[in-house]
């Protein structure tokens, strides 16, 4: 199989396997040039599928005047089924209460990218779903015109209704939509979009989510609650270690498992692993309960291969040594070695963080359901899926069947995080279905299976060093980082992270250092990587964050204010002539600058609403982390409370965001607290590990995540912003990386004890 078309395309584009050389700005800063560079587009341009504004394809009106209006993007949480829709019912003077939304089926040809990774949804969308509203507002209103024969400057849309203002008659959207779907599509300067003191929902924090009742009825219909009539049910005996072979099974036990009707055989992928299934053996019965136990009485034998060695004990080790020794060079401007040369070892700080393996661990594991006609000519697939377009195309490859051929319904996803763009457990329940022409099948994940077998964040050791001036700020930056590449998902022997990786948080530091080298190890993959929620800031936020910290204690000043003097005045900054930052999300950095006043506005607003600065208890503390991710700036402060045995308590956050225009805050809220819930988890209790290949952790008794009683006592969000003037950044994942440095340096407030690697309960 080669690799499907996929969401984060850069990762080639800047990876193995593409030309790079070093190119030098005017500031004689140095940095990674990609070769193909002046064939680049960005934004939604650069993304399969692009953009569809047509109203004709969003929009449609029954003669009741209900509108419908289409949701190209899958919804996981974000919102996003709602607040695209809502932005189109604004411009057209919709009524709320008089729409209905429509999830679409995989079809990027008709309505674009589909795919929900990323931050993208907004940032990519606004604009095309706001000139969906607008033409579709005034092609009702050009109908209302004809209609009454008057020029089209006298009619209004109103809430629902086309009012002639000279004569106050009135007409419905119904009674108007089969003449105004004759109309027209207005296009470029013939659209009229609203100002922003017009808009009835955009902005208002007032329209609750669309699926809101269902969710919390019971009623929503997630993958997992797919049914259909004679559906049978498969689980899947894979290989514990990645890129293990099966030698042999023998079935006879689990064939005697009453309700177990069939087993079969998948293949162990071939070349890198992509999205493929990792192989092994289906056990298809007439109930889940008897496919798992009939899975369990299988009789496997396996070569396990070279990555049955894999021990991340011992990885990390080599990981820290890496990071300790000089690397690919990533980003560099002054000379740093000529600093380090006449430094004293007074003036030299040094410290090493690290990250260990994540796992997704959505609360809705994978599952799909797959049926196959009777004559082997079509697929249809109903699954929780953030790229449908891909899991089309995958699933069509498999099967030797033509994209055309084959259906995927996107159904509400409980969680996913980045591992439900990766449709490996749909390919598994075509192959299956495939097997069984006819029969709807359906292919669950057990938690355990969704533990062991997840495309992991990549684990990472990073080392700073830094030398300071006489008045504690810093010369120099030495930013060495330590990862496996997520490259190796479809690159057999791609070592070490990208531009694209190292542009998470490490690459793009805006400081004001006059000498700054940024460098990434090559180091070998051993397990699936894959993105996850904010990707690579997560380590090397931990790792800059927890760093600046120690700067300013070693300097004797406070904390927030030695950022603020860090970072200096706001300044807007072209993130790859100033920073050397190539891919800049893959946004262009005229339209996306890195702007230094927004983030002083973020960490501002975080320490003011936690009262930084204030006299605390013993055993409180206050930490401060910020970061720039997905053309948003986030800030965050921690208070946690250290009793005498050692044990965290948080005792509330305070988070900030700043990502631009505030479309739909309730869910923008929603996003920051869900986020804080997640970071601290991570920080806390979560870790994958490996010993001889295999994941050591299984459920949640091993693999933790937050408890009920560990949430903090209060989340306070501060929106910051809310301008139309700039474009719009992302919000699903922003809100995390701040938080784990954040409270980390909120625990050495409290205590003078560093955290310098994650989790914290590994520290004694």
């Amino acid at each position: 199989m080669t690799s499907p078309e996929i969401s984060r395309r850069q990762l080639l584009q800047s990876g193995a396997g593409l030309v790079f050389t070093l190119g030098v700005s005017s500031s004689g800063l140095v940095y990674a040039q990609d070769a193909t560079k002046e064939a680049k587009k960005h934004g939604a341009d650069s993304m399969p599928g692009g953009t569809v504004d047509n109203p004709l394809v969003f929009v449609s009106i029954a003669p009741s005047g209900q509108v419908t209006i289409v949701a190209h993007r899958a919804e996981m949480g974000t919102g996003v089924r709602t607040s695209l829709p809502m932005v189109v019912a604004d411009e057209m003077e919709a009524r709320w209460d008089r729409v209905k939304i429509e999830q679409a089926v995989a079809d990027e040809a008709r309505y674009g990218n589909q795919n929900v990774d990323g931050s993208r949804s907004m940032r990519h969308f606004l604009m095309p779903m706001r000139r969906v509203g607008a033409a579709a507002r005034q092609m009702l209103e050009a109908a209302a015109a004809a209609r009454w024969a008057v020029p089209v400057a006298q009619v209004k849309a109103v809430q629902h209704e086309v009012i002639h203002t000279a004569s106050g008659k009135r007409l419905g959207f119904g009674e108007l939509a089969a003449d105004a779907a004759k109309q027209a599509v207005p296009m470029g300067d013939q659209l009229r979009l609203k100002k922003k003191a017009d808009f009835r929902y955009i902005g208002k924090g007032k329209t609750p989510a669309v699926d809101l009742a269902d969710i919390g009825q019971g009623k929503a219909v997630y993958g997992m609650d797919q049914h259909m009539p004679g559906m049978v049910y498969a689980v899947v005996a894979r290989p514990a270690v990645l890129g293990a072979r099966l030698r042999s099974f023998k079935g006879e036990k689990a064939l005697q498992v009453a309700g177990v009707k069939k087993l079969l055989e998948i293949p162990a992928y071939k070349g890198a692993p992509a999205f493929q299934p990792l192989g092994g053996v289906a056990v298809v019965a007439s109930n889940t309960w008897a496919a798992m136990q009939g899975r369990q009485a299988l009789e496997l034998d396996w070569d396990e291969g070279p990555h049955a060695r894999y021990d991340s004990g011992e990885y990390r080790k080599l990981l820290e040594k890496a990071a300790a020794s000089p690397g690919k060079l990533m980003r560099s401007n002054g000379d740093i070695e000529a600093v380090m040369k006449t430094a004293g070892d007074k003036n030299l700080v040094a410290a090493d963080y690290y990250v260990p393996h994540l796992a997704h661990a959505s609360m809705e594991p994978p599952a799909a359901t797959a049926l196959v006609a009777a004559d082997k000519s079509r697929c249809e697939i109903w699954t929780s899926v953030q790229d449908p377009e891909t899991c089309k195309k995958l699933v069509a490859g498999f099967l030797g069947m033509k994209p055309e051929q084959v259906t995927v319904n996107v159904l509400l996803l409980g969680g996913a995080f980045g591992r439900k763009s990766k449709p490996d457990f749909a390919v598994e329940a075509a192959l299956i279905a495939q097997s069984m022409p006819g029969t709807p099948v359906k292919v669950v994940w057990t938690r355990d299976d969704d533990i062991q077998h997840d495309f992991y964040h990549a684990v990472a050791a990073d080392r700073l060093e830094a030398v300071l001036d006489g008045k504690g700020m810093p010369l120099t930056w030495l930013h060495r980082s330590a990862a496996p590449t997520i490259a190796s998902l479809f690159q057999e022997g791609a070592k070490g992270q990208s531009g694209m990786e190292m542009g998470m948080g490490a690459i793009n530091m805006p400081y004001r250092i006059p000498n700054v080298r940024i460098e990434t190890a090559e180091v070998e993959a051993h397990t699936r990587i894959g993105w996850f929620r904010s990707v690579y800031n997560i380590p090397h936020a931990f790792a800059a964050q927890c760093f600046i910290a120690e700067l300013a204690h070693r300097a004797g000043k406070d904390h927030r204010q030695y950022a603020l003097d860090l970072i200096g005045p706001a300044r807007q900054l072209n993130p790859e002539k100033d920073l050397g930052d190539g891919w800049n999300y893959s946004e262009s950095p005229t339209v996306y600058p890195y702007d230094t006043g927004r983030l002083r506005a973020v960490i501002e607003a975080a320490t003011r609403g936690a009262g930084w600065g204030r006299k605390l208890t013993k055993g409180h503390g206050l930490g401060l982390a910020f970061c720039y991710s997905f053309m948003s700036y986030s800030a965050v402060v921690v208070e946690v409370a250290v009793d005498d045995k050692g044990e965290v308590k948080v005792v509330a956050v305070d988070t900030a965001l700043d990502c631009g225009p505030q479309i739909n805050p309730e869910r923008i809220r929603a996003q920051m607290e869900g986020g804080v819930i997640m970071g601290l988890s991570l920080a806390m209790s979560s870790e994958i590990t490996f010993e001889k290949g295999r994941v050591r952790q299984s459920n949640f008794h091993d693999y933790e995540v937050l408890r009920h009683a560990q949430q903090p006592g209060a989340i306070r969000t501060h929106l910051v912003g809310d301008s139309l003037e700039v474009p719009p950044g992302g919000v699903g994942e922003p809100p995390l990386p701040a938080v784990a440095p954040a409270l980390a340096n909120a625990v050495f407030a409290a205590t003078g004890k560093r955290v310098r690697a994650l989790p914290i309960r590994q520290l004694s």
